[in-house]
Parts: structure tokens; sequence; C-alpha cells
């Protein structure tokens, strides 16, 4: 969750450090801190709070021009926010950042404290510091970091360095994300690519419990044993420009806006419209191999989650085989029942969310076969996996997750067309109309954010509202669960999402008059069901939004707010209904002051438990 960078090379490795740092503010921080050379000694600056307030702490001394440096952002886990509990941490000559959870620290630090070792903080980072420093008299750095991690129980990823061999930094990674920027005569350490991505695109992924020595001169790659070990260079395709605003007010809103484009790109090379065709021969799933599969779980956190359950409708629906939808953080502690012939699916934006790897490889080890739907190339989820679709939606820096959700959705409809494909259950024609339906709805999002400037009124008229309630029913009941989400993530405002069928059966004492409630009615199957509801809602005082396609009046006479979006087929209408909720919600969250790219208490990828 917090973020790493460590640079050693030619240029002020201070600045370049503070701009990681900054393209890292999405992971969400509340301190944050580097560390360089100067005249042959390590200086640390940290402090509690923004980026912005580590900046102007430098500020105001001399702009040190050292050539080697790390930096940190952390988020709070052991220890309260403040100076003292920042990072960079020091014990004698050495000076560490770290992302994880040391589980035997409390054993740790009593052994360190009897052996003399002062503390001077809160947290679980500095037993690791002062366990190097112990380490350290007669080995060079990277073998006293080796001796320092055999000690360690939990998730770790390091960058370290030593007053003693100046130029030099360690990095090593067990459970938590640690990658190697590889550029023309620098280097870089950093938990996540985009820190980077303005120097160099080609990229070096560590395995758990691997190490790396960077010097100006280049790097090695071993085992945290020492065991050297062979690493090849991936080239990133993206471009450092999609990992800045680009005239918008905040990434959330780029980002949302980013979705037609997203969305075209992780459809490209995957449609065969002469032959009416998915290609899966990226994510190397053979069609012998789908028609055995006889169940599915899939599994996921958060956002994704919800993107799972859209899944669940496709694939029972076009597929006929029973799935299975898990948050990550109880599949991992629960004992489901495996024989071999399941597939699971694990769907991680980041490929690093720690609960959904764990729940991944407890898969594995249980027989079944996983696929990975994630964004990030090389990541841990994609290695591990026996297959990966990847979604080529770019990188994702607002913390609440938008064109990242759709592109998943779109992942999981072309596997379930392909399923149902191999299985002999959609037939050519209908194949085609699938397809062509799946190709048109990056146009169908692009005429939803035209209304923009109108969901921006509809934000004005409810902003001051204390709670929402979102309903809908069937495949769209996820979709609900999304805006209720989006809504609390970026503004604070409560809200809730109930499946309508469930309203008589407590929601229903929420409405009083003018309470809001944001109804999603697609002119589907269950249309006369949500008019039902509608009515519910209406004869109690509630106010209604409503998200629909081609109305009619029954719903624009009930309705104070009506937003209308493009009909599609019926597996694809989340994908539309969703637009207009994210929207709602950036808006509502900007009129209330809130921070909408980094919202308070929360971090774009959890890689800890």
């Amino acid at each position: 969750m917090c973020g790493i960078i460590g640079y050693t090379g030619k240029n002020n490795s201070v600045s370049i450090a503070l701009e990681g740092l900054k393209r890292l503010e999405y992971r969400g921080y509340d301190s944050a801190g580097v560390a360089f050379f100067d005249n042959g000694s390590v200086d640390v600056r940290r402090c509690k709070g923004k980026i912005s307030d580590l900046m102007a702490l430098l500020s105001r001394e001399e702009k040190p021009s050292s050539t080697t440096a790390i930096g940190h952002t952390r988020w709070a886990t052991h220890g309260r926010p403040s100076d003292e509990n920042a990072h960079p941490h020091r014990s004698g000559d050495i000076v560490l950042v770290h992302n994880g959870i040391i589980e035997n620290y409390v054993e740790l630090k009593k052994k360190l404290k009897g052996e003399g070792f002062v503390f001077t903080s809160e947290t679980d980072t500095e037993i690791i510091c002062h366990l190097i420093n112990k380490h350290s008299p007669g080995l060079p750095l990277e073998d006293a970091v080796r001796e320092a991690v055999k000690e360690l129980r939990g998730a770790y990823a390091l960058a370290v360095i030593s007053e003693r061999e100046p130029g030099k930094v360690v990095g090593v990674r067990k459970d938590s994300p640690l990658v190697v920027g590889v550029g023309d005569g620098e280097y870089f350490l950093a938990s996540d690519i985009p820190a980077f991505l303005s120097y160099t695109r080609d990229v070096i992924f560590l395995e758990d419990n691997e190490l790396v020595v960077i010097t100006q001169e280049g790097f090695t790659t071993s085992t945290a044993a020492g065991e050297p070990v062979g690493k090849e260079t991936v080239h990133i395709t993206w471009d450092s420009t999609m990992a800045e605003k680009g005239g918008y007010d905040h990434f959330m809103l780029k980002e949302i806006f980013e979705q037609p484009r997203s969305l075209a790109d992780t459809l490209a090379g995957r449609i065969n419209t002469e032959t009416s065709e998915v290609n899966l021969e990226e994510f190397n799933i053979e069609k012998g191999d789908l028609e055995k599969v006889k169940k599915i779980f899939i599994v996921a956190c958060g956002t994704s989650w919800h993107a799972a359950i859209v899944g669940k409708y496709m694939i029972e629906e076009l597929a006929r085989v029973p799935v299975e939808v898990d948050i990550a953080s109880e599949f991992r502690y629960r004992n489901p029942i495996m024989n071999g012939d399941e597939l699971f699916i694990a769907i991680t934006k980041s490929g690093e969310t720690a609960d959904t790897l764990a729940a991944q490889r407890m898969a594995k080890k249980l027989g079944a076969k996983v696929l990975s739907i994630c964004n990030v190339i090389g990541s841990t989820s994609s290695r591990e996996a026996d297959s990966v679709f990847y979604t080529h939606s770019g990188p994702e820096i607002g913390v609440a997750s938008t064109k990242a959700f759709t592109a998943q959705m779109a992942a999981l409809y072309l596997f379930a067309v392909a399923f149902g494909r191999a299985k002999g259950l959609v037939p050519d024609e209908r194949m085609q109309e699938l397809l062509e339906e799946m190709l048109m709805i990056p146009d169908k999002i692009e005429k939803i954010l035209l209304k923009e400037k109108a969901i921006e009124d509809i934000a004005k008229r409810y902003v001051n509202k204390s709670g929402f309630l979102y309903i809908a029913r069937g495949i769209n009941y996820p979709i609900a669960l999304e805006g209720a989400l989006k809504l609390k993530e970026v503004s604070y405002i409560h809200a809730e999402a109930y499946p309508a069928g469930e309203m008589k059966h407590g929601p229903i004492a929420l409405i009083d008059e003018g309470f809001p409630v944001i109804v999603l009615a697609p002119r589907d199957r269950l249309h006369e069901k949500m008019i039902s509801n509608i009515q519910e809602i209406k004869s109690r005082g509630g106010s209604i939004i409503a998200v629909t396609t081609g109305s009619g009046r029954e719903i624009a006479d009930m309705a104070e707010q009506l937003i209308e979006v493009p009909e599609s087929v019926s597996y694809l209408q989340p994908m539309v209904m969703v637009v207009p909720l994210q929207l709602l919600a950036y808006h509502v969250g900007v009129l209330r002051g809130c921070n909408v790219d980094q919202p308070r208490n929360l971090a774009k990828s959890v890689t800890v438990e």
C-alpha cells in the first residue's frame, strides 16, 4: 500500500525520488520521507502529511545534489501517523524504507532491546533496520540484508542504503511488490511502475524471496539465499503521459472519460469479426480445456468483486456452468470444495492484492486451473497463474477504480461468450450479435459522457444529503453495489445497495420525504418489477433518481431525476449503467470539497492483509 522509490545514477536523486513519490500518491499515505547521500553521509528528511510538506521542508535547505536516494510514502499500520513513524528509518549506518507488515515484530523488538538497540518509533519497520545493522559488520550490504530477512515473518518490500557503500541500493521482496527500472546509466526501485515511467519503460519484476543490487554500473539479481537469478527485462507499453492528468481537474474524471479507449484497447485483437470468434490464444486456454470445466470460482476484492458478480451472471447464462463468487479475504479462510476440474479466476487490477494472491495460491494447491484477469504485465498474479487475460486499460491513478472496472467486465464477457461457444450453447448468429454488441459499447459510453453537465446538475441537488440507497435487479444489482461504493469512497456519504426485491425486507424503512434512491431500471425482463419498486418508494416520499434505457412515461412521471443511457444486450448493460453512477459520485465528492483522487484512509493497492 505504501510507495517506495529508489534511485542511483547520474542525475539529481532527490528530485527524482520526490517525482516518483508524487506518481505513487494514489497508493494512499499519511507521511513521506527521503534519504540521500550528502558529502559521504546519509541525510534523512521525513514528516507527517503530504509530499508537498516534505518538499517544503527540503526547500528551506540548500538543494541537495545527491545521485543516490530512497523515498517512501507511508500508510500507517504499526504506529500513528507522525514524524517519528515516517520512513526512512535509520540504525547506525543503515537507512531503509519498507512496505508490508512484519508479523513477529513484537518478539524481535524485545530481543533487540535486550541486545541494546534503542527504538525511536512505534513501527515494525525499525526492527528491520536494527537487524541489518546488527549483521552488517564485516559484510557487504546485500549480505547483511540476507541475514536480516531470515529472521522476518510477514510481508515486506525493502529498499536499503548504507553510509559505508555510497551509490548502492539493495532491494528485496516477499509478498509485497517491488520492481526494477532499467535506464541508461541509471536504475530504479519502486513499488509500482508509474514511479519511473518518465525515465524508462524497461522493467524487471522481482519474485518473492529475490534480492536486487543496483549501482550506477548496473544491477545483479539473486535469491534471498544468495543464488544468482537471471531476469528478463519487460518493455512496458504505457506512456508516461498516461499517468498524468492531461488537462482534467482530477485523475478520477480523466479515467472515467478514458473508458471508451480503455475498452477498445482491451478488445483489440481479441474479436475476429470475420469468423465471429474470440481469440483465446493470448490467455492460453484451449477450447478443449474449457469443455472440461465443471465449476468456476471467481475471487476478487472491492470493485473487482463487483465485476466478478457481473461475470457470474454472464458465465452461468451463456455457458451454463455454476459459478461461485467470493471476496478474496473470505475465500482464503474457508475450506472450499475443489477436486481438480474447476477453473479459478482471480480478478486483480494491480496483480499484487495480498488477499487475492493468497486465494489464488490456495486454489492452485487444491488443483484448480488459474486464470488471472489483470492489468499489469509481469505482476505476481499474472506470473503465478496458468493463464492470463490482460486488460489493457493503462495505469489507473485515482484510488476509486473506474476504467479498470469496465475493462474487467469486458474481459469476463469475452470469456463467457467464448466459453458458451466452446460448449456449443452459442450458435453462429447469436455469437455474431454478441460480439457486435460488445464492439459498440465504447461508442455508447461516449454518448453518456456527453451528459456530464446534466449529471453534475443532479449532484448539486443532492450534495447535502446524508445518505443514499441504490437498488437494482439481476445483473445490474452489482452495479448498484458499485455505485454505492463509489459514492462512499469519494464523498464520504453513507450509501448502500440492495436488490430491489429485498425492499420490503428492511431497506424500505429508510425511505422518508426526500430520501434519495438511485434506481437502475433498464427496459429488460425485470422492468415491470422495477416499476413496482419505484411506486413503493414514491408513495413514501422518496426522491427517485432513475437510470434507464428509453424509459417511457411511467418512470419519467415518477422520477425527480432521469438519466437515459443507450440500450444493449442484458449482459453488457452493466458497462453502460455504471458510467453515470461514476460521474455522479465524482461530482458529489468534488462539490463537498473531498479529495476524490486520494480519499481519506484508502489506498489504491492493498498489498498487506
